[in-house]
Order: structure tokens, then sequence, then C-alpha cells
């Protein structure tokens, strides 16, 4: 996922993962930051995962990739 963000805002950013799961579910899920942006917390349900991000330099864009693995153990 690429984002572009204020620096002062605190944003949160959710990731659908229902139709890649077709049936499964989600066990954990784990979010890679590019350096200049801040985890403040992340979630999930079963479908969906969710972070919230603060930080960043405006203007500037940061790739953030969510990272999950199911209850049937596929990693994606």
């Amino acid at each position: 996922m690429n984002l572009t963000k204020d620096p002062d805002a605190v944003i949160d950013y959710a990731v659908d993962w229902e139709d890649w799961l077709n049936g499964d579910t989600i066990s954990t899920s784990t979010w890679t930051l590019e350096s200049g942006i801040t985890e403040d917390s992340e979630s999930e349900t079963t479908t969906t995962t969710t972070v919230f991000i603060s930080g960043g330099t405006a203007g500037q864009q940061y790739v953030a990739t969510n990272r999950i693995v199911t209850a049937a153990g596929r990693t994606n």
C-alpha cells in the first residue's frame, strides 16, 4: 500500500482480505512501515486488518506492507 499523509495526522488504513481469504480467517497480522512513519496501533478482525499511522513528511509517499497468516496456515 502506498500512502501520502499529513505529518500531523494520525490516520487509520485498512485492508479487507475477505475476497482473498475465500472462507478462511485471519489469525495474525503484521505491519511493516517504511522509515519516517510510525505505527500507533493495529488491529484485525477475521477478515480485515487496520493500522493507525502517524508522522511522515508532507508530500512524501510511504509504503506500508501488511502480512497475514490465516487459520489454515496460508501467508500473504
